[in-house]
């Protein structure tokens, strides 16, 4: 390995063919040329070759303002009409004044390492017929197919209505995800998109080296983390480790903070293939990859309806005012419902929503989430006599977020997103990154830390009397 800086990172061969077999007298088209609309990417053609759906977390199914184009909650990947993927081709270290020409062609992709100030090499990349490529970043250029903004606990987009954050810290040109045409239709992600010129640029502060073979590799500023499940995501749900995906895709164990300019260690053992239930955290949004398979286990739309109609069916009651509770529809969130039912989050006692059995607690509130009526400090079962949160009760939206196509019979705590067992058990699990060096399980379905022992309560609901 050689380090930027050394002698031979300076003074490599002026240019290094990296695929004999390419033919260069084919230049790479731009992004996105001959493909077909960004639209058609999340229209459900079912003769269309699905490659599998990114699901943002903390939305539970629908962005604060709707789904609008490339800016959505949930994306699905499908097989384009013509490949628009590229590959590595050739290699040029050159002096910095050919770096401006060198970047000028926009019909040719490239990544250009920046080493010093009279010295750069740059990453010639070439049309590849075998693979689809998809970005994903903070900018609505269009060759970004996939806008994701910074997201809050509460769900919201970091900016409000839509707009972009001044304090974002996802790159405009965060990742992009690599597909094979042919089956069995391996996904891979990298570190960074091309930009409208068609390049990549890793600047003098960039984390950046020359790796054993002579070729170079790199890490964006704030990093692009992956996480693969310990085993079949569906199956026995258990958290992989996360590691850091480099611009060549290779993969390395985390920096000491998320922008440290000293890289990790390379993983040799392990990949940058996406499996079912891998996780890509870009900094101020996390996203989940649901392959086909993962995807026809868990409840769609209609089955989560269904299973809101069963829990209405049931006629749960208010052990206290004896009155009816019901889940409100799906389409109806953070609108907090008068028949809608509350839970006591340190025991699970379903109630109607009541306005009594305070206990004062030390500098304010439970934290919840979902409503104008959220409570704003620890109450007391009248049931059990335990003291905790006390938060209305939502059914998850996102099906892609389960783990199983169970009964709803358990909610997070603090923010009463309810689902089956299985998914709060997995979830509850997982770390996910916060800051630059933090981790915390956290709701799926807003983005809510985790809180109690366990991070989350079994539901305890009181049929109808008669």
């Amino acid at each position: 390995m050689v380090l930027e800086g050394s002698s031979e990172a300076l003074y490599p061969p002026p240019s290094l063919e990296l695929r004999p077999s390419c033919n260069k007298s084919q230049p790479s088209p731009p992004l996105g040329s001959g493909s077909q609309p960004h639209d058609s990417f999340y229209q459900g053609d079912k003769e269309q070759v699905k490659y599998g759906e990114l699901i943002v977390l903390g939305y539970n199914g629908s962005l604060a303002n709707g789904d609008k184009g490339r800016r959505r909650s949930r994306l699905a990947l499908y097989k384009r009409p013509k490949a628009n993927g590229v590959k590595p081709d050739i290699i040029h270290n050159i002096s910095t004044p050919l770096v401006s020409k060198a970047l000028s062609n926009k019909s040719q992709h490239s990544i250009s390492y920046t080493l010093s100030r009279s010295h750069s090499v740059i990453v010639e990349y070439t049309h590849d017929p075998t693979t689809d490529m998809f970005q994903i970043g903070r900018s609505t250029e269009s060759m970004i197919d996939f806008v994701v903004t910074d997201t809050t606990p509460s769900g919201q987009g970091a900016a409000g209505e839509g707009g972009q954050s001044a304090q974002s810290t996802i790159s405009r040109y965060a990742c992009r995800i690599i597909c094979e045409r042919s089956p069995p239709y391996t996904t891979r992600i990298y570190a960074a998109g091309f930009d409208s010129s068609n390049n990549i640029f890793l600047g003098e502060r960039a984390a950046k080296w020359r790796t054993s073979d002579g070729l170079m590799d790199g890490l964006t500023t704030n990093g692009v983390l992956v996480m693969h499940p310990a085993g079949e995501f569906v199956a026995e749900p258990a958290p992989g480790v996360w590691r850091e995906i480099s611009v060549c895709g290779n993969v390395y164990a985390l920096r000491e903070t998320r922008s440290a300019q000293q890289r990790g260690k390379l993983v040799e053992n392990e990949s940058n293939t996406l499996q079912d239930g891998s996780l890509i955290d870009l900094c101020g949004a996390t996203l989940l990859w649901r392959t086909p398979a993962g995807l026809r286990r868990t409840p769609t739309l209609k089955q989560l309806e269904s299973l809101r109609q069963e829990l209405n069916a049931a006629r749960p009651q208010c052990p206290v005012g004896f009155n009816t509770l019901a889940f409100p529809s799906l389409a109806q969130r953070e609108i907090v419902d008068k028949k809608q039912p509350w839970v006591y989050m340190n025991c699970g006692h379903v109630h109607g929503y009541h306005n009594w059995g305070f206990r004062k607690e030390k500098g304010g509130g439970a934290g919840g989430g979902g409503g104008s009526l959220a409570a704003t400090s620890e109450r007391e079962c009248p049931m059990c006599r335990r003291v905790g949160p006390y938060v209305p009760l939502w059914l998850g939206c996102e099906g892609g977020l389960y783990l199983d196509a169970g009964p709803p019979t358990h909610a997070f705590c603090p923010c009463g997103h309810v689902c089956s067992e299985k998914t709060v058990q997995g979830w509850s699990q997982i770390p996910l990154p916060h800051g630059t060096h933090a981790f915390h399980a956290a709701c799926p379905f807003c983005g809510t830390w985790l809180t109690g022992e366990q991070g989350y309560v079994k539901l305890i609901f009181q049929g109808p009397l008669d």
